[in-house]
Formats: structure tokens, sequence, C-alpha cells
């Protein structure tokens, strides 16, 4: 629907339109179909670790599999303990608040 819009798409289209659409799909939207690979979902739901706070967002592509996240202004100490032999990365900049966290093995890097 975004894209729609942002490219002039009235909002109810014909049966005739719709069909002429489907059959002769501009260029963004042929590249929006090649997008989809059912890999990704479309929206996720974060939650903070800490206060649960939560909030819908599209995941961008160079997202990794987080094994959790958490609000930024949160201390450290609030957070989730780290299991002996695993290392912590933090991604910054997640959904309007969140920093994403990654809990691996050490030898699994």
């Amino acid at each position: 629907m975004e894209m729609a819009q942002r490219h002039g798409i009235p909002p109810r289209l014909s049966e005739s339109d719709l069909r002429d659409l489907q059959d002769n799909p501009p260029p963004w939207l042929v590249q929006s179909r090649a997008n989809r690979t059912g890999k990704r979902p479309v929206w996720v739901h974060l939650d903070c670790a800490v206060c649960n706070y939560s909030e819908a967002v599209r995941p961008k592509k160079w997202w990794p599999e987080f094994s959790f996240v958490y609000c930024g202004h949160h201390r450290s100490r609030e957070l989730p303990e780290l299991f002996a032999g695993d290392v912590r990365t933090e991604y910054e900049g997640i959904g309007s608040r969140f920093v994403g966290v990654v809990d691996v093995r050490a030898e699994d890097q």
C-alpha cells in the first residue's frame, strides 16, 4: 500500500485497471515482487528484554537473527546475563529506540 500511494495509485481500482496493473506492472512493482522471497517477514515485533516496550517495524536486510533487543537507555547491568563462553555483539539503530543483541558461542565465531 505504501508503494502504491507513493506512485499515485488510487486506493480503489476498477477490475479492468487492476487487471491491467497486474498484466503490465510498472518497474517499481516488478522490483517489489522480486524482493519478496518469503524468507524475511515484512513486519516484526520488537520487545525490550528489560521493560517489555514493544513496537512493530519493518526489518532491514542487514539485521542478523537477534538473541534479544533492548531500549537503548537501559544500563548493561539490566540486560540478560551472558552465558559463560558466549560473545555478545550489539547493533544500534534497531527500530526507533532499540539495540539488537546477538549472543553466540565463542568457538562459533
